[in-house]
């Protein structure tokens, strides 16, 4: 029987599945123990890449998976396939169901494992998983959304597969553009990976942007509109304050609401989700703590109350609604000073004499991780593991087997994380302003936002508002000269790639400056941009 067959064969006996292409594609690279990179829609079927493989394989698939609440549901929806058994170690269960699932893990009677980023940075974690047969990375795009700072042990995940005997590496995603794409396989430490992705459309899901100046004017607008909307919905907004003030405006209105964010106590949060998948809560007024990883079909519709940090983040939220085929809406209530807000939130603010003390910390005390830097030094882990991070980007300090040792002068060393820490705040300002450009564009809105993910729709979707009100016209004209993904050269800004080509501008990923948004009419007349002959 071949591989293909075998799998297929395993997906319909054990779960019940019948495996699209894409899925049987991926499956077959892993089985062959190549490293892959897996972009499907949520509900297209990701998780199932991983949980077929794993009752074939000889041995434990890790499962790198964010939250504690996903890695429950992904648990609990195993055991309830009958698959081979599924375990989970985290902080937030108790020390004997730990123990009890390090017992399956060592005795072999565990199948699959799930952990964090976080656990994987413990010594005694890595030395009781032993050597696994698969590493899997689930909501893979946090390597790069979240890695830099806010979870900084993304970035060490590399490290934790090579200690862990460097089995292949899976990487999962529902929302990934060819940047993030390529800062994933990158982080990851990924050797020639196979990428499997599935179209990024969803035609069931209509686009829509609302222009307000005012902030109470705003306010108001997503209030109404999401009293006339019928549910189940969710409201996405920028603060923890604001959570709560649209869950109280919108309980006022009648509407059955909770807020959900990080501030809340576990319990709460477990409470509202629990509510909301239940059918017993219509709407959800959240931050961006809430949604990854939940699979409710029925979701109508996704508002932004406030615009999110990334065309990365908003396809994501948004992707959260219509997952049923039925149609649902994605609406974002515009402002352009809220831009202001998102610039702040992604602010990176380096001690650079911070870094340098660690840089001299580690020149003087070689061999040591990160925990031992933090004990050590007296730092928070995750202030040492974000420092840490940009040292190793930078080439100032190398790691093997996740001990560091310095290369570099300890003030040298500092510099150049400054600088890199610069750079990134370059990068992260840069897509926001690609989210202003998809907020303010007259064209095919739909167009817009694929091409930003490097997918061409050859006409106007006729299902967004600029559709809607006759501005887009037929769609956009793509550009022949400057096709997206072609590589270029800036005099100033250096290497760069194509990420979306119009008739009379393209954007494209610069690695110093970030996205930038050019016009041909200028780009002609001073002959900025040179083909790069890669």
């Amino acid at each position: 029987m071949g591989e293909r067959a075998r799998l297929r064969e395993t997906a319909a006996e054990v779960f019940g599945w019948s495996l699209r292409d894409e899925q049987l594609d991926a499956m077959t690279h892993v089985m062959a123990g190549r490293d892959v990179v897996v972009v499907l829609p949520t509900g297209a079927g990701k998780s199932a890449v991983y949980q077929v493989p794993g009752v074939l394989l000889d041995g434990l698939v890790v499962v790198v998976s964010p939250l504690i609440a996903l890695q429950r549901d992904q648990v609990a929806a195993l055991r309830d396939s009958g698959a081979p058994p599924a375990v989970l170690v985290n902080s937030g269960q108790s020390e004997v169901d730990n123990d009890a699932a390090w017992d399956a893990v060592s005795s072999g009677a565990a199948r699959y494992l799930f952990v964090s980023p976080e656990q994987l940075a413990k010594n005694d974690v890595l030395e009781r998983i032993g050597r696994p047969a698969l590493f899997v990375v689930d909501e893979a795009h946090c390597v790069s959304a979240w890695g830099h700072d806010f979870r900084p042990d993304y970035l060490r995940l590399a490290s934790a597969a090579e200690r862990l005997g460097r089995p292949p590496v899976l990487a999962l995603t529902a929302t990934a553009g060819p940047a993030v794409r390529e800062d994933v396989v990158e982080n990851l430490g990924m050797r020639d990976p196979v990428v499997v992705t599935l179209g990024f459309d969803r035609p069931n899901l209509s686009l829509d942007v609302r222009m307000h100046q005012g902030d109470d004017e705003k306010r108001r607008a997503v209030r109404d509109w999401v009293v006339r909307e019928t549910g189940p919905g969710l409201v996405y907004v920028a603060t923890r304050k604001d959570a709560t003030r649209y869950a109280e405006e919108l309980r006022a209105k009648g509407v059955g609401a909770e807020p959900f964010h990080a501030g809340m106590k576990a319990a709460d949060r477990d409470r509202v989700q629990d509510a909301f998948m239940n059918g017993r809560v219509d709407v959800v007024a959240a931050t961006s703590a809430f949604g990854m990883g939940i699979d409710k079909p029925d979701v109508r519709f996704v508002a932004h109350a406030s615009a999110p940090g990334s065309l990365d983040a908003y396809y994501q939220e948004i992707g959260r609604a219509g997952r049923d085929g039925d149609p649902a809406r994605a609406v974002l209530f515009y402002r352009p000073q809220d831009l202001g807000l998102q610039r702040f939130l992604q602010s990176r603010h380096v001690d650079r004499d911070g870094v340098a003390g660690l840089a001299a910390f580690i020149g003087e005390h070689p061999g040591l991780r990160v925990t031992e830097l933090a004990r050590e030094s007296g730092t928070s882990r995750r202030r040492i593991a974000s420092w840490v991070n940009l040292l190793e980007g930078t080439g100032a300090v190398e790691v093997a087997k996740g001990r560091f040792r310095l290369v570099e002068d300890p003030a040298r060393a500092a510099d150049l994380a400054a600088e890199e820490a610069e750079r990134l705040q370059r990068l992260d300002k840069s897509r926001i302003e690609l989210l202003r450009a998809y907020a303010e564009t007259r064209a095919c809105r739909r167009q817009h936002l694929l091409g930003y993910f490097g997918e061409v729709l050859e006409r106007a979707c006729g299902n967004c508002d600029t559709c809607w009100s006759g501005d887009a016209g037929t769609g956009v004209s793509l550009n022949p000269e400057y096709p997206a993904q072609s590589r270029v050269h800036h005099a100033e800004w250096g290497e760069g790639t194509v990420v979306h080509s119009e008739a009379d501008r393209i954007t494209v990923l610069f690695g110093e400056v970030g996205y930038k948004t050019l016009s041909l009419e200028a780009v002609h007349a001073a002959d900025l941009l040179g083909r790069h002959p890669g």
